[in-house]
């Protein structure tokens, strides 16, 4: 049994959540990733994760399967004894842009990306709730979108449910002390993702005019809101409730 500090990441395999999962394992933490389909992206990130002190392991889960959730969290338990942190990464979308088109979008998008974006991580702090509160400094962090606040985004159906997120942090916030919840709300994130869902000349379209019109003069970067992600989990001690926008200065054009 190991006395690191022990943290689970949902929506591990790429992204922010592989980027948080890096550190937190360079910083002394054993870490659960979890993914729902690329399980074997997320072997790889475990593997080149783990090191000699620190061990990271992925599993396959998907965060709508309250079976699931609770199986990642008794997987921490049997393995390290300790949750002190959990980070509610995965998250999922339809790609519409036009906010005006409500035809692209239906009852079943709103339901599948609620389940995923809102239902999933209630459903992973219910099931981790009695373990983080033995911890010494347990924390919450929930990874929303500033198209949560500004009602922007890849659909409609997706800002809402990071606009459900950040209320339901802020609530949780307040009624599952000593617990910390908070939430990062980054802009547009350089990779994958975002490419393969806007195309590649609307990615860099978007890409070069955040950098040119923002006040930072800068795009996210996974590795830019996982260290945010990081000091939320390791060291704001009397953070909790908060929304912290993480954009360059984006949405202050907005």
């Amino acid at each position: 049994m190991s006395d690191n500090p022990v943290a689970i990441i949902t929506g591990g395999s790429r992204g922010v959540g592989a980027a948080s999962a890096k550190i937190l394992s360079e910083n002394g933490w054993n870490v659960i990733i979890t993914c729902s389909s690329s399980i074997e992206e997320a072997e790889i990130v475990a593997k080149n994760c783990s090191n000699q002190t620190t061990e990271v392991f992925a599993i396959q889960a998907d965060v709508a399967n309250d079976l699931d959730c609770k199986a990642t969290i008794n997987k921490a338990i049997k393995k390290w004894n300790r949750i002190d942190a959990l980070i509610n990464n995965a998250g999922t979308t339809k790609f519409v842009w036009d906010h005006s088109d409500l035809d692209k979008l239906d009852a079943n998008d709103f339901q599948h990306i609620y389940g995923v974006n809102v239902v999933g991580p209630f459903q992973m702090v219910k099931a981790a709730k009695e373990h983080l509160l033995k911890s010494e400094n347990p924390c919450v962090v929930n990874v929303s979108s500033i198209g949560g606040i500004k009602g922007i985004g890849s659909s409609l159906a997706y800002a809402s449910s990071k606009g459900a997120l950040n209320t339901m942090t802020l609530s949780m916030a307040r009624n599952l002390g000593p617990i910390r919840v908070n939430a990062v709300c980054p802009g547009f994130i350089e990779g994958e993702w975002l490419k393969k869902g806007m195309g590649l000349e609307m990615y860099e379209a978007v890409k070069s005019r955040v950098q040119t019109t923002t006040p930072l003069k800068k795009t996210c970067t996974p590795e830019s809101v996982a260290e945010v992600i990081v000091n939320l989990v390791e060291k704001s001690e009397l953070m909790t409730g908060q929304l912290v926008t993480v954009d360059g200065g984006a949405s202050l054009n907005l």
